[in-house]
């Protein structure tokens, strides 16, 4: 079940439960949410910006917690939603998802998963996929696609650009700093 907050700041706090939160835990969550109210109905129409629902945030996680020290039981996930003017509203697609109203089941995931792909030419999917790898690191997995006898499946494809993302620490120790305009040693170590 489904419950929603409004905060003083106009957002809606959905509060996923096990069971009908009692008047105590009502006015525990009033608090917690500094001074919300409670709306009893269970959908909002209008259009919102919230997390996906695939997506359990951390700040969801904390707030959890925060509930069971606070003695309210129940309570399984609880996320925060921005009501925005229409369908057009920007928002971060990675992390966000725009939702036409609130209802009882904007928690729900109903995807299968999909089937294991087998990428034969792994230059076309980077491009198609956006995964930013380097034309040294498709060659690699070119190369360990032949030494396998076979081709790379998507997730393999994906794991290999994850671990090597520009953020991980062989790129970055690898590269040139340039530090108020003095080139640095190529690692920051010493």
């Amino acid at each position: 079940m489904i419950q929603f907050f409004r905060t003083k700041n106009n957002s809606i706090i959905a509060v996923h439960t096990a069971n009908q939160l009692t008047q105590e835990s009502i006015e525990k969550l009033n608090w917690l949410f500094s001074e919300s109210v409670y709306i009893s109905e269970n959908s909002l129409e209008g259009w919102f910006v919230g997390p996906r629902k695939e997506m359990l945030t951390p700040w969801s996680t904390n707030a959890v917690e925060i509930t069971q020290n606070m003695g309210v039981e129940g309570i399984l996930r609880m996320e925060e939603f921005f009501q925005v003017e229409n369908e057009k509203a920007h928002y971060d697609p990675m992390l966000q998802r725009l939702y036409q109203n609130l209802t009882q089941i904007i928690f729900t995931i109903n995807k299968q998963p999909e089937p294991i792909l087998n990428i034969f030419d792994i230059a076309e999917f980077n491009e198609k996929e956006g995964l930013a790898l380097s034309a040294n690191e498709i060659q690699y997995l070119d190369n360990v696609s032949k030494e396998m006898g076979r081709p790379l499946t998507d997730g393999e494809v994906y794991g290999f650009a994850q671990v090597n993302s520009e953020h991980c620490r062989h790129k970055i120790f690898n590269g040139t700093f340039v530090i108020d305009g003095k080139e640095m040693e190529s690692s920051l170590f010493r």
